[in-house]
């Protein structure tokens, strides 16, 4: 069952921006990772499914509403953190998540104390005087303060250092084994394989492949055979690569890294 669908979405901006015929499916206690560059199309379908665009062409649900006509429902129902995270400036952290909180009725069982020891965060100061990082941080708090059964998640490690990227890739796994559904846009490529079940890419608005991880592996792996200087060594080398052996020549399969792949989508070019 999908809890989140997007089918055949399209907003045209002009100039070969926007996205196109964009269709993506999440089931439900999957974690769906959502890549692509810059510009290429995520940050706008995700905005149609948080109910923030009226689609032009197609259609998107999540928990079988429409993100359109029932978003202020979906809003309270998940946790979000957008890619680019604004905040009122003149609250204290503290405040903020008091103030989403509040909104979301979470009530006093809620995980704020939880995330805020998770991540090592101390909300007391004022927001335009934290870094990117305690900000961020932030976001994710209150994304899941109130422990969502669904969670649309733009970059959401942008900004944390290498500890709390690692924090945040534990907790996604933790969340996965309690049967969240999750959709992940990332540039991290370790943390998209470490956490995703599936994995689209987007391209200049379209979506060019939708795959779990061990799937695009296979489908770009690479064999090669290496000529040994007797049968001897080629047996040794055979065990030491897991290749097969035939006289003094070795076969061996290789695998391509997820951000091989990925760049093999985009033929090495830096687009956005």
């Amino acid at each position: 069952m999908s809890v989140i669908n997007v089918r055949n979405l399209t907003r045209d901006y002009g100039a070969g921006k926007g996205i196109f015929d964009v269709s993506i499916q999440v089931k439900k206690g999957e974690v769906f990772g959502f890549l692509g560059p810059n510009g290429a199309g995520k940050t706008t379908t995700i905005r149609h499914l948080m109910g923030f665009i009226k689609p032009k062409a197609g259609d998107c649900q999540i928990g079988g509403l429409d993100c359109w006509k029932h978003r202020d429902e979906i809003q309270k129902r998940l946790g979000y953190i957008p890619g680019e995270i604004s905040f009122f400036d003149d609250m204290s952290g503290k405040e903020f998540l008091k103030f989403v909180s509040d909104y979301r009725n979470a009530g006093k069982d809620n995980r704020i104390q939880e995330m805020l020891e998770r991540f090592e965060l101390d909300p007391k100061g004022k927001m335009k005087k934290m870094s990117k990082g305690m900000k961020q941080k932030i976001g994710i708090v209150a994304a899941f303060m109130h422990d969502p059964d669904i969670l649309i998640l733009d970059e959401p490690t942008s900004g944390l250092d290498p500890l709390m990227q690692n924090r945040f890739i534990e907790l996604i796994a933790e969340e996965k084994k309690r049967g969240k559904t999750i959709l992940l846009s990332s540039h991290m490529f370790e943390e998209v394989e470490r956490t995703c079940d599936r994995i689209g890419i987007i391209r200049n608005g379209k979506t060019v492949t939708v795959d779990s991880v061990e799937t695009l592996r296979e489908r770009h792996m690479h064999t090669y055979t290496v000529h040994l200087d007797s049968p001897e060594l080629a047996e040794c080398f055979a065990r030491d690569f897991d290749g097969i052996c035939d006289g003094n020549a070795v076969t061996v399969a290789a695998k391509q890294s997820l951000e091989t792949i990925f760049m093999s989508y985009y033929g090495g070019e830096g687009n956005a």
